[in-house]
């Protein structure tokens, strides 16, 4: 073997590479030895392999999953800068968002919102729905072409659409964690189900509910409304939450209410 090839150490020595680091690069694909020998299994890497390498291990050190790091090791220095410039501007809004729901966690709850909850009882309603899952990026966009073909659905089937519309959260929504979503318009009367839509019978019971005051619509203040709810439920030992959490379009004086089933 000439000169010009580097054994996997003195390689990884050179380019300030592991050598588990440089097996798994090998396995995946990003950065494969020049050559390998049949009878011993030693790697061996040229010596312009190098800067690669090195480009690598500093995508790498940003955290970046490999499959991205191979894509961008491939690219031009001038591409590869427009990309890194996109991730880096998609993460500080992410810290923005991170850093905002920690400050909407207060040290205490909002004892004016807490104020604000009332227990009300709810009929057995009918529902047309739609649920998918979603991360709160796409939120909007479900909830609103959900709402535009269920009422569509429902005028289309000679009823009147105009029921009160309920967003329900089977899980947490994140930007950077999907959870289930349900979109749901109230109606009376009959209807089929088409396509992924489809009817729901939500039981009577009922409900602790809190109308949202117009300065705590948008993430991240929204999160104060929910965490109120949850401490005037807690606080009564006669109450019990019996489901998740949904919210209710228009709401009581508000635009929305968020709403809790509970139990006596």
């Amino acid at each position: 073997m000439e000169r010009k090839h580097l054994l996997a150490g003195e390689f990884g020595a050179a380019a300030r590479l592991s050598p588990k680091a440089l097996r798994l690069y090998a396995e995946q694909g990003v950065l494969v030895p020049a050559s390998v020998d049949p009878a011993t299994g030693y790697r061996y890497y040229a010596a312009d392999q190098l800067p690669r390498a090195r480009l690598i291990g500093r995508l790498r050190a940003l955290g970046l999953p490999l499959a991205r790091v191979g894509y961008l090791a491939d690219l031009t220095p001038a591409a590869r800068e427009l990309e890194l410039r996109g991730w880096l501007r998609a993460q500080r809004e992410l810290l923005d968002e991170r850093a905002a729901l920690i400050e909407a966690h207060g040290p205490a709850v909002d004892v004016a919102l807490v104020g604000g909850v009332a227990l009300r009882d709810v009929p057995a309603t009918k529902v047309l729905c739609r649920s998918r899952r979603v991360d709160s990026g796409a939120l909007p966009e479900l909830v609103g072409t959900a709402e535009r073909d269920i009422r569509a659905h429902l005028r289309a089937s000679g009823l009147p659409g105009d029921g009160a519309r309920l967003v329900h959260f089977h899980d947490l929504v994140t930007p950077d964690s999907d959870g289930l979503v349900e979109v749901a318009v109230a109606y009376d009367g009959s209807v089929e189900p088409v396509g992924d839509l489809h009817i729901r019978l939500v039981a009577a019971h009922t409900e602790a509910y809190l109308p949202v005051p117009v300065e705590y619509t948008e993430l991240p203040l929204i999160l104060r409304v929910y965490d109120a709810l949850e401490a005037w439920i807690d606080a009564r030992p006669d109450l019990t939450c019996t489901g998740h959490p949904y919210e209710i379009y228009p709401g009581t004086r508000a635009l929305f209410d968020v709403a809790y089933p509970i139990a006596h």
